[in-house]
């Protein structure tokens, strides 16, 4: 078998999924409660997946690095989640959807993934709508739609501009649920610092308390990793502030292959940087460009007031170039063409490093009640944040990083490379391709956790003959001596700068050499640059307190420098790949009106990387992509 064998089931597309789940051993239910099964993280993938496992009947141990699972990121997903329902009567279907989704991610997905993500779509709205997440309905009580980038219909579902944090009570009740029935044990503020590899399977974890520094084995049949994307290596991303890629790196270096780590998303609609002291950015719906009229002043340097400038003057750009599509393409072409207009001069604000999002038209088209019924919460938010009324004055939006769609390698069961490791949501790379479409991922964290991993578990269990294996196992012990080890070299090191002084370097240096626009000068820039931050850092970072406490400096020092490692694979990996397909932009290929040019002879397939050691070059490995029904051609939204 090869490393990369994706698993893929024979068949028509439509059956794949079916066929597949029917032929998947099955686990009697009087048996489930011999299993143990671990899930680390607690937003809509692993919340999703720990509560239907548990209602199952498997015992499962939940991880996660709050307080409280609904504080889980997916809380701050805002616009929506897409399913092929179909209300508005507009055209949709199942494969409307996949071929969207297939074509919004440049034709660099696996067709049979992406059209199981489809097809249990509108599953998932039922199953959301009977856990109690109260979307927005029409005056005649269906569920209502709006639009969202790289789609021609409205098939986005929305509880105002609350998406996320409704869906992830929702999945939050079932977890509870179990957690009430003793089928489920939460361990919160845990962090997961090691995977547990005995005779090449996943069996088990190493954490860290983070209230009391207390180093924790934790033992399993198999390990589901939930905990999301890896965007805060640039430092200023989207992400909340405790969003890492530490758990899935450490599973990487114990031999989970690492799948497109230059695929990273810029979302078109942040709050710009206001100053060198932020830590984060802010998103602003993508929901917003339904209404908002995305513009700039066709007079380079043009730092008159919004209202001062006329409509003859004004350049709605996205209208102008796409008008198929209009403010709705997908989120790489509205990030790049922002970014083309301000580097043109035509950016707005104080730096000139943003453009206007404007609802004067929407207001005096629907109303100002009708506006703030669907996104009120987004402009009070927006007006707090800013001190400006979007009522009364166009918001100025500019990129940002926002998702990642790299992520581990899996296959059709969303397993890695490592049997009995399951990959979900963000932290795997398998739907999204070079760009994820807006709306899509908590589509794909509620898939995998409530309708994808109960059958792929059950069939690897059934599968599995497992030896015994607890806490006391010499593997658990060589884990916890390698964590340790980590822990107290970084506390012994004693320097002069601090991790976050370390981090907002490192973040800069990527998102100037391997953000927007990659070139190969840049990227062999960058990958001589970021050996010499990380050996700085190993000699004069300045970790404060100790490990037997509460001690966010630590906690943050342990991920920054798994950060190093992954911003080289990430340059690495966009060096390798000599083409701009989706978010993955080298200024080397595009076409004469500035689009991404993709090379589909020399890169149509995954590229994914085998770690090698501390000091050798990773291997790189090709999953060659086969389009039966998605046949790839130039992207256009015009």
């Amino acid at each position: 078998m090869t490393k990369l064998d994706a698993k893929i089931p024979a068949g028509p597309i439509e059956k794949k999924w079916d066929q597949h789940r029917f032929d998947l051993k099955l686990v009697n239910p009087s048996n489930r409660r011999k299993y143990e099964i671990i899930v680390v993280g607690t937003g809509l993938a692993g919340a999703g997946a720990a509560a239907s496992l548990a209602e199952l009947g498997y015992n499962v141990k939940c991880f996660g690095i709050h307080d409280s699972p609904r504080r889980a990121h997916s809380i701050a997903a805002q616009g929506g989640i897409n399913a092929a329902k179909n209300y508005p009567n507009d055209g949709d279907s199942i494969y409307r959807l996949f071929y969207d989704t297939v074509k919004g991610g440049d034709y660099r997905a696996r067709e049979a993934n992406v059209y199981r993500l489809a097809q249990v779509s509108n599953a998932i709205i039922d199953h959301c709508v009977a856990l109690g997440v109260p979307f927005a309905r029409e005056y005649g009580g269906l569920l209502d739609n709006r639009s969202f980038g790289g789609a021609q219909l409205s098939r986005t579902f929305y509880a105002r501009g609350q998406t996320g944090q409704q869906l992830l009570l929702g999945a939050y009740s079932s977890l509870c649920r179990q957690i009430g029935k003793g089928q489920v044990k939460m361990l919160p503020r845990r962090e997961m610092l090691d995977l547990v590899v005995v005779g090449g399977r996943a069996r088990g974890i190493v954490t860290r308390n983070l209230v009391n520094g207390k180093i924790e084995s934790h033992s399993a049949n198999a390990i589901c990793l939930c905990t999301g994307g890896y965007g805060n290596v640039f430092f200023l991303s989207t992400n909340a502030q405790n969003c890492n890629a530490s758990a899935a790196w450490r599973c990487y270096k114990q031999g989970a292959l690492f799948a497109n780590p230059c695929f990273t998303q810029i979302h078109p609609t942040c709050i710009p940087v206001h100053g060198d002291k932020q830590s984060k950015l802010t998103l602003m719906s993508e929901s917003l460009r339904n209404d908002g009229r995305v513009w700039v002043p066709k007079k380079k340097s043009d730092r008159r007031p919004p209202a001062q400038i006329s409509e003859q003057e004004r350049d709605y750009y996205l209208e102008r170039k796409y008008p198929s599509f209009g403010n709705l393409v997908p989120r790489d072409v509205a990030s790049r063409a922002a970014k083309e207009q301000c580097d043109d001069g035509r950016g707005v604000g104080s730096t000139g490093l943003a453009v206007f999002l404007d609802f004067e038209d929407a207001i005096k088209r629907v109303g100002k009640g009708t506006i703030e019924e669907k996104y009120g919460n987004l402009f009070e938010m927006y007006e707090r944040i800013t001190g400006e009324d979007p009522y009364r004055s166009p918001m100025m939006i500019y990129p940002a990083i926002h998702y990642t769609m790299g992520g581990l390698w899996v296959d059709y069961d969303l397993m890695s490379t490592i049997p009995g490791l399951f990959v979900l949501g963000e932290a795997n790379f398998s739907d999204h391709g070079a760009n994820r479409l807006g709306a899509s991922a908590l589509m794909q964290g509620l898939a995998d956790g409530f309708f994808i991993i109960p059958y792929c578990m059950a069939g690897y269990l059934a599968s599995t003959k497992f030896d015994k294996v607890d806490i006391a196992h010499q593997a658990f012990k060589d884990t916890e001596l390698r964590a340790q080890t980590q822990i107290k070299k970084l506390l012994a090191v004693d320097g002069k700068r601090t991790v976050l002084e370390f981090h907002r370097e490192l973040g800069l240096l990527l998102w100037e050499k391997c953000g927007m626009a990659r070139s190969e000068a840049g990227l062999k820039q960058a990958l001589e640059k970021i050996p010499e931050i990380r050996a700085e850092y190993w000699q004069n970072v300045k970790v404060p307190g100790v490990n037997e406490d509460l001690n966010q400096s630590l906690e943050r020092a342990n991920r920054v420098a798994d950060y190093f490692d992954l911003a080289e694979l990430l340059c690495r990996d966009a060096l390798e790949r000599v083409e701009s397909c989706g978010g993955h932009f080298r200024v080397e290929s595009q076409t004469e009106e500035g689009e991404a040019k993709r090379d589909d002879e020399h890169f149509a397939h995954v590229a994914a990387w085998e770690y090698q050691g501390s000091d050798k070059v990773p291997l790189r490995h090709q999953e060659p992509l086969a389009f039966e029904h998605c046949k790839p051609t130039q992207r256009s939204y015009k």
